[in-house]
């Protein structure tokens, strides 16, 4: 589920950049929404990527008692 929801993320930011770039001019604008784009893209991964390592060490820790 984690990699669609990354792939989702991953083609919803090119989306938004391809949009952006339409016009042919790629102002200051863009480049922040783009850097925020990816920055929000990265932490929502990581995000996810923390979720299944914690579920895993619960798992984990149940099969031990």
């Amino acid at each position: 589920m984690d990699d669609v929801k990354k792939d989702y993320r991953q083609t919803k930011d090119d989306a938004k950049e391809t949009w952006r770039k339409a016009d042919g001019d790629e102002s200051l604008a863009d480049k922040v929404g783009n850097a925020g784009d990816d920055i929000n893209r990265s932490l929502g991964n990581a995000g996810d990527d923390l979720d299944n390592e914690i579920d895993r060490s619960q798992t984990e820790a149940d099969k031990r008692v």
